[in-house]
């Protein structure tokens, strides 16, 4: 259920309204938009009795919403969610294309020190890395853990990059919660329902991955766990789905961005990385990205990939990732965006490093 409040409705309407909800023993979720206040309903088994809601002071309408995934819905919210950034500029949705960048794992301070710097001379707003690594081999480097995250902080401190790093689980959760700027669930556990609670608690933006097979139904739904707990930022990734296909890692299905911006509210980035898994596809697959309305990229960069401990041959060095950013910036306008730089820096070149040919 959804209850609508008048334009002109005070804040205390809208709050006695959520205190009526939860004293029915349901759970009310305000959500502020451009003209006036929605206020979701969960919790409750069957349909709520909507004539004592009709009549409290400040409501305009209280109506069934008919999706599964009821706060995600653009029936409760017509608005785009944009997830701002206290002390930057930088956000995720609405007019202003997001560009996270950075290795797969944090392998040193120098290496990432020296990745951060070049994206951020080339405009990018976030800064992507690896603390704890959800590997296919338990062999495989796993990460540096706490160590990362520290890294990461004094990254941000350094160059004004907002940090975005995965959680693994309930413990490492609490972790990147303290150090991070937006918690990364990966596509392995998207459907980790206690982890998507304990994350909806926690009042952290929230960069949710689509699962390797996971339909746009469940790709809502696995968001709504996290919204019904009361976070309301969250952001969603195509990180591309398995598929017979052998000429790349994964496919990317970019035509799950306009699917989702016709259901949902909250913003979409794609992974090019891990959507083709080669370096010579990213950049034509994020151009196509931008082109086909996503809210931003989400990339990985490596000044040294041929010697990366995870996902060297996906990685673009940083005079690829610079180019990257000079093409989507020319497509954002077509499409009604614009590209941010974010905070420019001046550096030297990497070296030139063409892989995607002429």
């Amino acid at each position: 259920m959804l209850v609508v409040m008048k334009a002109q409705a005070t804040a205390e309407e809208v709050q006695a309204v959520c205190e009526h909800i939860e004293q029915l023993g349901f759970r009310a979720h305000a959500l502020p938009g451009a003209q006036r206040t929605a206020i979701g309903i969960t919790g409750n088994q069957g349909e709520v009795d909507r004539g004592n809601l009709e009549e409290l002071p400040g409501v305009a309408e209280v109506i069934r919403v008919s999706k599964p995934y009821k706060l995600a819905s653009r029936e409760v919210k017509q608005e785009d969610t944009i997830v701002r950034f206290a002390g930057t500029d930088a956000t995720i949705g609405g007019r202003n294309l997001a560009v996270v960048a950075g290795p797969c794992s944090i392998e040193s301070r120098e290496q990432a020190f020296a990745i951060a710097e070049q994206v951020a001379a080339s405009g990018a707003q976030f800064f992507r890395g690896g603390a704890y690594k959800p590997r296919t081999s338990p062999y495989a480097f796993q990460g540096l853990g706490l160590e990362a995250l520290h890294i990461m902080a004094e990254i941000r401190d350094r160059f004004g990059l907002r940090i975005i790093t995965e959680a693994m689980d309930n413990e490492t959760l609490d972790l990147v919660a303290e150090w991070a700027d937006v918690i990364q669930i990966g596509a392995r556990n998207m459907q980790n329902f206690s982890l998507l609670k304990h994350a909806g608690r926690l009042r952290k933006p929230v960069l949710l991955k689509r699962g390797m097979s996971a339909t746009l139904d469940e790709f809502l739904m696995a968001a709504e766990y996290i919204l019904s707990e009361g976070n309301y930022e969250v952001i969603l990734c195509e990180r591309g789905v398995r598929t017979f296909a052998d000429h790349c890692r994964n496919t990317l299905d970019l035509s799950i961005v306009p699917a989702v911006q016709k259901l949902s509210h909250l913003p979409i980035l794609v992974d090019p990385s891990h959507g083709t898994g080669k370096r010579d596809k990213v950049l034509p697959m994020a151009r196509a990205a931008i082109a086909a309305g996503a809210d931003g990229i989400l990339v990985e960069v490596h000044n040294q990939p041929e010697k990366a401990l995870s996902d060297g041959p996906q990685s673009l060095y940083p005079d690829q990732f610079a180019r990257m950013m000079d093409e989507i910036e020319q497509i954002a306008p077509v499409v009604g965006r614009t590209l941010p730089r974010g905070i420019r820096i001046e550096t030297a070149a990497a070296g030139a490093h063409d892989g995607f040919g002429k």
